[in-house]
């Protein structure tokens, strides 16, 4: 069983997956209060969390006949990405992510967390939005391990999708998506790893590109069999063949670390 908890509409909410039978789940959400208004239904809700509606047979079809990375996409056939519960927690936790170990970043997640989070009624911490970090202050996530320029782009990202609505709801058109990325480029501290790994989590994006990814360049080395990894140019170039389905090559890729360790 699965329990999430986050903010949806103002409201602190629980998600719950339970799994039963193979490829049977029952999804419930519990809310603390009345929701203002619900713009998606639980059903494309709970699909989108899952990555359900993701196009892997599509990506599959394609890729399953390359000669290099054909037999690790069988292999991990119906791998899909699950989704944050909101586009600004994917965009936060790239954010938090950035220059740093996963075990650095998770420390960091969890301080913010509990530090700005509300409490669900059943005790579960919820993941701070927007409002949440935009009432706070540096200083404040300084204290969980933020660097100066973190804080300061996490403040004006929280501070933007509160008065421009920078992150729209989690279902978006492709040209709606090329538009949000440029926006998200321009501001100060976001880089194309954090946007495009923001855009993959929060809306599910399926081509971006992750060249800069330390992991993904360690998983195309150990595909090609080189003694060093690619550089960056060299692994966007290698990603390009895979368009438009960058980012989910990327996730196989991932994949295939954990499961050659």
């Amino acid at each position: 069983m699965l329990e999430k908890a986050f903010i949806w509409q103002q409201v602190p909410t629980l998600l719950t997956v339970a799994f039963h039978e193979p490829g049977q789940a029952r999804i419930t959400l519990q809310c603390d209060a009345e929701v203002p208004s619900a713009s998606v239904s639980l059903d494309a809700f709970a699909r989108h969390l899952l990555g359900l509606d993701q196009p892997t047979q599509e990506f599959e079809a394609q890729s399953g006949r390359h000669p290099l990375v054909g037999a690790m996409v069988r292999t991990q056939a119906g791998l899909r990405v699950p989704q944050s519960a909101s586009p600004f927690e994917a965009l936060s936790w790239a954010i938090i992510g950035q220059q740093i170990s996963v075990a650095a970043a998770v420390s960091i997640r969890r301080r913010f967390i509990q530090r700005l989070g509300r409490r669900h009624s059943n005790g579960l911490y919820c993941y701070p939005d927007a409002k949440d970090a935009a009432n706070t202050d540096a200083e404040t996530l300084k204290a969980c391990g933020f660097s100066r320029s973190k804080a300061e782009c996490l403040l004006t990202v929280a501070r933007l999708c509160l008065d421009e609505t920078l992150l729209p709801e989690i279902h978006m058109a492709q040209p709606d998506l090329e538009t949000l990325r440029k926006s998200l480029l321009e501001i100060r501290g976001l880089g194309p790893w954090s946007v495009h790994y923001a855009l993959l989590r929060g809306y599910a994006w399926m081509d971006g590109s992750l060249h800069g990814d330390v992991a993904v360049r360690r998983a195309i080395q150990q595909l090609l069999g080189n003694a060093a990894p690619p550089t960056a140019r060299e692994a966007e170039l290698w990603l390009a063949g895979f368009r438009p389905w960058r980012s989910l090559m990327a996730a196989h890729l991932w994949k295939s670390l954990s499961v050659n360790a």
